[in-house]
C-alpha cells in the first residue's frame, strides 16, 4: 500500500472542490476541468483568491501583456489596462497582443484587453485611456481598488511617486515594478507583510515517533513479530517497526534514544536483526528512516522565530487572523509533548492495505484530538470570524509557515552598507545588473543620455567606494543598458512575463514562498539571482 494512494485522494477532493455538474453527480464541471493541473498546485482556495483579484498594469507594453497574458490563462478576476498611448510601427512588431499592422493608430489598452480576453471568457478586462501622470496627480486613490499594481519600464519619477504613496499605508497595493533593457531585465515587490499558510515546505511534519502518542505507543507495542505470519512480517509499516524498537532499545539504555554515532549504528543493526528474509523492504524503510527515532521532535526553529515577530507582540482583537492562529499555535507547544499539532497525512511506505489504513486511522483520530485542543484555545469571537477551513488548512500546514517582510522601492540602493554587504564572487554580476538599472533611473531622471561612461559613473555614485565591481561584469551590465534602454524584445518580454505572473500568483494566493528583493535576469549569459533580499 502506497501513501500515494491518499494523496491521489486529496488530489480529487482538490479539483473537485470548486464545483460540480448538477447534472452528473460527482463529475466536475467545464470550469473545473479547465483549471484541473492548476487546482492541483494550489487547490480550491488559491483559485478562489485567484478569481477575486483586481490587477492594474500599467503600459500595454510586450512585456505587460505577456505578463498579463500568463495571469488571464489561469483565470484572474480583472485586470485593467493604464495606457493613454497609441499603438506604434514598434509596438506592432514586438508584441504579439496587437495585430501587427492592423493596429497601428488605435489604442494600445484597447487593442491589448481585446486580444488578451479571448484567452478566458471568465476573466473581465477594461482598459483605461488617461495619462497615469494625471491619474496620481489627481486621484491617487484610484490604485487602491486593486490588489497588485505593475508597472513596466514606467518613468522613473513616477514610478517613485507612486510606490512612495503604495507604501504610506500597510493596507495598501502590493507593486511590482518590472525594468528590461535589451536582453537584461529585474523586478522587485513592494510589500510590508506577507504571511503564508500554505508554503508548500518540502519540510516534512514529524511523525513523532521518538514521542509516540498513546494509541500509536499501544498499536506498536501490541505487535509480536515473533508469531506474525512471513506475508505480515513483510508489511508491518516503518513507523510501528522503528516506535517498538526504539522502546526495546530504552528498557536497555536507561530511557534514552540511540546518542552516540556508535549506538546509532548499533540501533540500525538491531532492525536488520529484525527481518526474516534479506528482501523485507518495510524493514529497509525502517533503517533508512531509523534517524527519526532518535531525532527529537520539538518546535521547528523556523517556527519558534514567528513567536518572536512584532506582529505576534503586538497583537489585538483586530490583528489579522494569521497572527491570532500563531498565537493559538504558539500556547499549544507550550504544553506537553511539546510539539506542533500533528498531522494527518502519512508518507508513502511499504505495507498492506489494511495496516496502512488501521496507521493512518490512528493519526488521524490523535490529529483530530489535537485540533480540537487547538480551537479551544482560540477565542469564541475569533474562531467565527476566521472561520474552520482556515484554521484546519493552519494546523495542516503548521510546520510550514512563513512571514516575510518586505522593503520599500529604492531603499536597497540608498543602503551603502548593504550594497557593500550582498556582492560576493559570481553575486557581483547580479548586484552590477541591477545598478546599471538604477543608473539608468537615475540619468532619466537628469535627462541624461545613457552613454556607457555616463551609466558606470553613475553605478559608482550609487554603490559608493565601499562596493567593488569587476570591470568585466560592470561593462557587460552597463553595455547592454546603453545598447538597448528601452528595447522590450519578445523573448526577453516573454520569458520575464512567465517570472513575474508566477510571483504574482504565489503574492495573490499566499500559497508558495515568493521572490525577495530584486530578481536579476540575464538572457545574454543566462542567468537569474537576487539581490537586495
Amino acid at each position: 500500500m502506497s501513501a500515494a494512494a491518499s494523496e491521489s485522494q486529496d488530489i480529487e477532493t482538490v479539483t473537485t472542490a470548486v464545483s460540480t455538474n448538477p447534472g452528473r453527480r460527482g463529475q466536475p464541471d467545464n470550469k473545473t476541468r479547465r483549471y484541473d493541473r492548476q487546482l492541483r498546485l494550489w487547490a480550491a482556495t488559491g483559485q478562489a483568491a485567484l478569481e477575486s483579484s483586481r490587477i492594474l498594469v500599467i503600459g500595454a507594453s510586450a512585456t505587460s501583456t505577456s505578463i498579463l497574458k500568463n495571469l488571464v490563462l489561469p483565470g484572474i478576476g480583472h485586470f485593467t489596462i493604464l495606457d493613454h498611448h497609441s499603438v506604434t510601427p514598434e509596438d506592432a512588431g514586438n508584441n504579439f497582443f496587437l495585430e501587427g499592422p492592423k493596429s497601428i493608430g488605435k489604442r494600445r489598452a484597447d487593442e491589448a484587453v481585446r486580444l488578451l480576453a479571448e484567452l478566458n471568457d471568465s476573466v473581465e478586462g477594461r482598459a483605461d485611456h488617461r495619462n497615469v501622470e494625471e491619474v496620481l496627480n489627481s486621484n491617487p486613490q484610484y490604485f487602491l481598488e486593486f490588489n497588485v499594481v505593475i508597472a513596466h519600464n514606467m518613468q522613473p519619477a513616477l514610478v517613485d511617486k507612486l510606490a512612495k504613496y503604495l507604501w504610506s499605508e500597510p493596507s495598501h497595493p502590493i507593486m511590482m515594478v518590472v525594468r528590461s533593457a535589451g536582453f537584461v531585465s529585474e523586478f522587485f515587490i513592494q510589500f510590508h507583510e506577507h504571511s503564508i499558510i500554505e508554503s508548500h515546505s518540502e519540510t516534512t511534519p514529524s511523525l513523532r515517533i521518538d514521542k509516540p502518542f498513546p494509541e500509536l505507543h499501544a498499536h506498536a507495542m501490541s505487535i509480536d513479530f515473533e508469531k506474525m505470519d512471513p506475508t505480515e512480517h513483510a508489511h508491518v509499516p516503518y513507523v510501528v517497526i522503528l516506535v517498538s524498537a526504539l522502546e526495546d532499545w530504552k528498557k536497555s539504555h536507561g530511557g534514552n534514544p540511540p546518542k552516540t554515532y556508535a549506538e546509532k549504528q548499533q540501533f540500525k543493526k538491531r532492525i536488520q536483526g529484525m527481518r526474516r528474509k534479506p528482501d523485507e523492504e518495510n524493514f529497509e524503510e525502517a533503517e533508512a528512516q531509523a534517524y527519526r527515532a532518535w531525532t527529537e521532535t520539538t518546535v521547528p526553529s523556523e517556527i519558534s522565530a514567528l513567536f518572536k515577530d512584532s506582529g505576534l507582540s503586538s497583537l489585538t482583537p483586530s490583528s489579522p487572523p494569521f497572527f491570532q492562529l500563531l498565537s493559538a499555535l504558539q500556547k499549544f507547544t507550550q504544553e506537553s509533548p511539546h510539539t506542533l499539532p500533528l498531522t494527518s497525512t502519512l508518507p508513502d511506505m511499504r505495507s498492506d492495505t489494511k495496516s496502512y489504513i488501521h496507521l493512518q486511522t490512528l493519526y488521524k483520530r490523535q490529529a483530530e484530538e489535537e485540533k480540537a485542543k487547538f480551537k479551544s484555545l482560540i477565542s469564541e469571537d475569533v474562531r467565527e470570524t476566521i472561520g474552520d477551513e482556515m484554521i484546519d488548512l493552519f494546523v495542516k500546514n503548521a510546520h510550514a509557515l512563513v512571514v516575510m517582510r518586505g522593503r520599500e522601492w529604492g531603499s536597497f540602493d540608498q543602503d551603502r552598507a548593504a550594497l557593500a554587504m550582498d556582492p560576493s564572487g559570481k553575486e557581483t554580476a547580479k548586484l552590477a545588473t541591477h545598478l546599471a538599472f538604477s543608473a539608468l533611473s537615475s540619468l532619466t531622471l537628469q535627462h541624461q543620455t545613457p552613454t556607457v561612461a555616463a551609466l558606470k559613473a553613475e553605478v559608482e555614485r550609487i554603490a559608493g567606494t565601499d562596493v567593488e565591481l569587476p570591470e568585466e561584469q560592470l561593462d557587460a551590465a552597463v553595455g547592454e543598458v546603453a545598447r538597448a534602454p528601452t528595447a522590450d524584445l519578445p523573448n526577453m518580454a516573454a520569458f520575464l512575463g512567465g517570472m513575474v505572473a508566477q510571483e504574482t500568483i504565489k503574492m495573490i494566493t499566499r500559497q508558495y514562498v515568493p521572490q525577495k528583493g530584486y530578481l536579476v535576469i540575464d538572457m545574454v549569459d543566462m542567468w537569474t539571482g537576487a539581490v537586495g533580499a
